[in-house]
């Protein structure tokens, strides 16, 4: 597949997976609303992050390093193999599940069951929950090799929409079951998607569209694992690059929820708390999720496939190696706009948007504050993604190796600056470290990008320097919506609370038509790889 066709393949999977985040968050902050109505503080902190994290360090740790490694390079490859080792993920999801169940059974504090009743029964089946979705990793990277973009927006969209409407219905039918609610929630959540993806390929293969596309699985049993004569089981260098990608996904597991197994770990917080913080970290990752998110995981898929793992640049086809610097310069444009439009705009919005959507439950107290500091950390997210998603497809098994070891300091680091910082400054100290791990990760990546163009004329590593004129408006619109935050909002009634809407309003009118005036390079590139089909749609 051309360069050209990948990455206009690769920008209609990012926008589309974008599309879908938006319907996810939309989703979960209605029905965190509904249920703060309904259910405790105490129940929601002992699901979204006690539960929670069991479920994401499952599916984490037995998939992430075989996603890496499966998706690297071509799609012209031996599929038996690669399905072979892709089924690996299932027993190494039921070790996880029973470990880390035992963990979260008998070494955790367990909540008060006349506050948070049935809490054996939900990390059970979110254990659970954890292999059955393994159960379609083979579809799943088969569908993000060859991106089929619809499959994935509407498998996940049926099981997230199937999610909610049971959990709805249970919180107001029977609000007393606690924690089975959201147990079979997450159990038809996990299943539902399995067979949205399962049905598919049954669908799919064997067909006139799968023959026509020369699709390289032909058969539904070839989806299972199967024995070779003469054959090793599985691709040893896609085994190795996966056992290198495992080591790395551990440690990145640690510094992407760190502040959750802080406060798993070491209860620096209680349920409730947990539930207020989970609450705002939700809110403040708001764009990071449906739109950075997105953004690295296509776009790895891009640089992988149009550059060779471990090639110097000049050996490199520099045609390739022109268009993935130019993509990355923009990518990197993109998300630093995205990221100081939130950081500026976020510092004076942060209380009115906690108001409105929970309360003074949320806008009293650390509620403000932490939303605040994470408006900043969104910007550290924002960059982050773009570099580190580059250096992940880019790097041999020799440097993937390396960086394990430099990840396993910050991983020590962190934690420890997470305990201290929480003692010092609360809830907002976790945000403050996260902003620390990820602005080392960010000049590990900046500085592996830096040497592997330097042989080359090309620096994309400029889409890091906005315009000045527009560093000025952002300065200005701060400076301005900040003030107005003082004397509008939020205590003075809906008129105030209107007027301070309308001066943001304004402001960041006054900053979209600067980007439009000064980033006409990006404007070009979002329009014609993000926005050509729905553009063309309009016409």
């Amino acid at each position: 597949m051309a360069a050209q066709d990948v990455l206009g393949q690769t920008a209609r999977l990012a926008s589309s997976s974008a599309l879908l985040q938006v319907l996810f968050r939309v989703v979960t902050f209605a029905l965190n609303a509904f249920t703060l109505r309904y259910l405790s503080r105490e129940l929601i902190g002992v699901v979204n992050v006690r539960l929670t994290l069991l479920y994401s360090t499952v599916v984490f740790l037995a998939r992430e390093a075989f996603r890496r490694a499966c998706l690297s390079g071509s799609t012209k490859r031996n599929w038996t193999k690669t399905i072979n080792l892709l089924w690996l993920t299932v027993p190494l999801g039921v070790f996880w599940s029973v470990f880390l169940g035992l963990v979260w059974l008998h070494l955790l504090e367990v909540p008060d069951p006349s506050v948070v009743p049935h809490y054996q029964a939900g990390v059970v089946a979110f254990g659970l929950s954890a292999v059955i979705e393994l159960l379609g990793e083979p579809c799943w990277v088969l569908a993000q090799a060859h991106l089929f973009v619809r499959l994935k927006v509407v498998a996940e969209s049926l099981s997230v929409v199937s999610k909610c409407i049971l959990t709805v219905t249970l919180v107001i039918l029977y609000p007393q079951w606690g924690l089975y609610i959201f147990a079979l929630a997450q159990l038809l959540y996990a299943t539902v998607l399995v067979m949205c993806y399962v049905t598919y390929f049954v669908m799919f293969l064997g067909s006139p569209e799968a023959t026509k596309k020369s699709f390289p699985v032909a058969r539904v049993k070839a989806l299972l694992p199967n024995f070779v004569e003469d054959e090793t089981f599985v691709n040893w260098k896609e085994a190795r690059l996966t056992w290198s990608f495992f080591k790395q996904s551990f440690l990145k597991q640690i510094l992407t929820e760190g502040e959750r197994y802080v406060m798993t770990f070491l209860n620096v917080l209680n349920f409730a708390d947990q539930g207020v913080y989970d609450i705002v970290n939700n809110l403040g990752s708001l764009v990071a999720r449906f739109i950075f998110l997105p953004i690295e995981e296509s776009f790895y898929v891009f640089f992988a496939k149009v550059l060779e793992r471990g090639k110097a640049v000049k050996d490199q086809k520099q045609d390739d190696v022109a268009m993935a610097a130019n993509v990355l310069e923009l990518l990197l444009k993109l998300v630093l706009l995205i990221g100081l439009t939130i950081t500026v705009f976020g510092y004076a919005y942060s209380q009115l948007a906690l108001d409105i959507y929970g309360g003074s439950m949320l806008s009293s107290g650390t509620g403000p504050d932490l939303l605040r500091c994470y408006s900043l950390y969104v910007l550290f997210l924002a960059v982050n993604g773009v570099t580190e998603c580059f250096t992940s497809a880019l790097m041999c098994k020799e440097e993937v190796d390396r960086y394990n070891f430099v990840m396993l300091a910050l991983s020590f680091i962190f934690l420890c600056i997470s305990y201290f910082l929480t003692h010092w400054y609360g809830s907002v100290g976790f945000i403050l470290a996260n902003c620390f791990n990820m602005g080392i990760r960010i000049a590990h990546s900046i500085h592996y990008i830096y040497g592997f163009f330097k042989e080359s004329t090309y620096r994309p590593l400029t889409g890091l320097l906005p315009s000045p004129f527009l560093v000025l408006v952002y300065i200005i619109s701060g400076v301005i919506t900040g003030f107005s935050e003082v004397f509008f909002c939020c205590d003075k009634g809906w008129m105030a609370r209107l007027l301070h809407v309308g001066v943001g309003a304004l402001c960041f009118a006054a900053t979209v038509v600067t980007m439009f005036c000064t980033e006409t390079k990006l404007l070009h590139f979002v329009r014609s790889q993000f926005l050509s089909r729905y553009l063309k749609k309009g016409t």
